[in-house]
């Protein structure tokens, strides 16, 4: 019986001398445990055609603070979160940030940085990715290198404090207005100049306000009325209103 017992502890040992030994994980200082990392945003937002659910993701892709700006991340769209502040009762900026560059692109928006919602910043970087660069392409035949726009941010009332009592979109930095663009080429298309007529610059900026609507909930263009004769008002809204 004895012999038997020593027989079968041999076995044992040569067996284990003869099997690979495995780490052991949970050993400190040998084998550092597996590092992990948030998978990436296959498909992000931004680099997606625009479809009949695009607005309807921007509002839900941009309802919280961390996965909105995690779209911006996934498509190299730089933004810098700010703390949320109260100018006035009705001024102010929540959810908001810093819209750096896109380095995906090579449109860069004059002036720069400009602080907006981040829910503003998604819809603007899907518009200038998937309306605004291809179009321009396709019917101008040259690449958009500037965005000019009238900034985001301003405490007044709609109609840049007109008759209305409304407090506008700008005072809580959810609107962009934008004027016009410059191309590669050297040309520069405006509202003011180029939206009439159908040569190709008309139908350029006709595009780019059509899209817009698809992305946007509110658009304003030169046919809403002579406030915006010479630029695109653009919230993003679930509303939806476009002219």
């Amino acid at each position: 019986m004895r012999a038997c017992v020593c027989f079968l502890f041999t076995t044992a040992l040569m067996l284990a001398g003869c099997s690979p030994m495995l780490p052991d994980r949970g050993a400190p200082g040998r084998y550092p445990a597996p590092s992990r990392t948030e998978a990436p945003l296959v498909g992000a937002l931004i680099d997606r055609p625009i479809g009949g659910g695009t607005r309807a993701a921007v509002i839900g892709e941009s309802a919280d603070l961390q996965q909105c700006m995690a779209q911006l991340t996934a498509a190299r769209v730089t933004f810098r979160p700010v703390p949320d502040r109260a100018t006035t009762a009705t001024c102010g900026l929540s959810a908001g940030g810093v819209l750096g560059p896109d380095m995906g692109t090579v449109a860069r928006m004059a002036p720069g940085d400009v602080e907006m919602t981040c829910r503003t910043a998604l819809a603007l970087s899907v518009w200038r990715r998937q309306s605004l660069e291809p179009a321009a392409r396709e019917i101008l035949g040259s690449d958009v290198v500037q965005i000019d726009h009238m900034g985001a941010y301003a405490c007044r009332n709609v109609n840049n404090g007109g008759v209305s009592e409304r407090i506008s979109a700008h005072a809580r930095a959810a609107a962009l207005d934008v004027g016009g663009v410059r191309l590669r080429d050297g040309r520069r298309i405006t509202l003011a100049r180029d939206w009439s007529g159908d040569g190709p610059e008309a139908r350029f900026l006709r595009r780019i306000r059509d899209d817009a609507c698809r992305i946007f909930g509110t658009v304003l263009s030169p046919d809403y009325n002579a406030v915006h004769a010479d630029h695109l008002h653009f919230e993003a809204t679930d509303t939806r209103f476009c002219r």
